[in-house]
């Protein structure tokens, strides 16, 4: 698995900045980085953010 921030919002802001740069897609860029997809959104939505699927980013 690649190494991701452990910190619920420095995660927050790697994700958003991978989907914003490289991903179109949540499930696409948990494939390309090879993280579990469901607790990296559960651990999102822990602090209140949430995947907006329309700007591709959790707000």
């Amino acid at each position: 698995m690649t190494k991701i921030p452990k910190d619920p919002y420095i995660l927050l802001s790697y994700i958003n900045t991978q989907l914003r740069d490289f991903y179109p897609s949540i499930k696409e860029c948990c494939l390309a980085l090879n993280i579990d997809q469901d607790k990296t959104v559960n651990t999102l939505e822990a602090i209140d953010y949430y995947y907006d699927e329309k700007n591709n980013q959790f707000v």
